[in-house]
């Protein structure tokens, strides 16, 4: 694929915005807590400026994000990859309002209102993001920067 041209950021903003809103799932990289670093595919919902999790709410990855917000996502191939640096802000269920809880589990199929066990929603603000394909584009990879899109 390195014969292929780098695409431009135009054409890299549009390409990671379809897949921000077309992916179900990611994988969340996360520190903070004494078990150390953690990671975890998680499925996500993209609101157009911050994204939606949920996970256990005594799992190493809730623990982690509550002792420090900070969270790397990943997502796509690592040809085509998608990486995301934010800060994560814990959302009690009571506080999401039912049209989000509806819209995170029509999106990945998962719905952790329904379950016995507790499970804790993390809204993820992207500070910045790169997208890449081949070595080529790894020039101007970098899309946002401090919260705002580039372009």
């Amino acid at each position: 694929m390195t014969d292929v041209a780098p695409r431009g950021l135009e054409q890299r903003l549009r390409d990671t915005r379809t897949r921000l809103e077309s992916d179900v799932d990611l994988w969340v990289a996360t520190a903070g807590s004494s078990e150390g670093v953690h990671l975890i595919p998680l499925s996500f919902l993209w609101d157009g400026t911050a994204f939606l999790v949920s996970t256990a709410r005594d799992s190493v990855t809730a623990r982690n994000l509550v002792a420090d917000r900070r969270v790397r996502l990943s997502l796509g191939p690592t040809r085509d990859v998608v990486i995301v640096e934010g800060t994560a802000e814990p959302v009690d269920i009571a506080e999401l309002g039912p049209e989000t809880g509806d819209a995170f589990a029509t999106k990945t199929g998962f719905d952790p209102r329904a379950l016995n066990e507790p499970y804790q929603y993390f809204l993820i603000r992207p500070q910045r993001i790169q997208a890449w394909r081949e070595a080529n584009e790894l020039k101007g990879r970098v899309l946002m920067r401090d919260g705002r899109w580039l372009g």
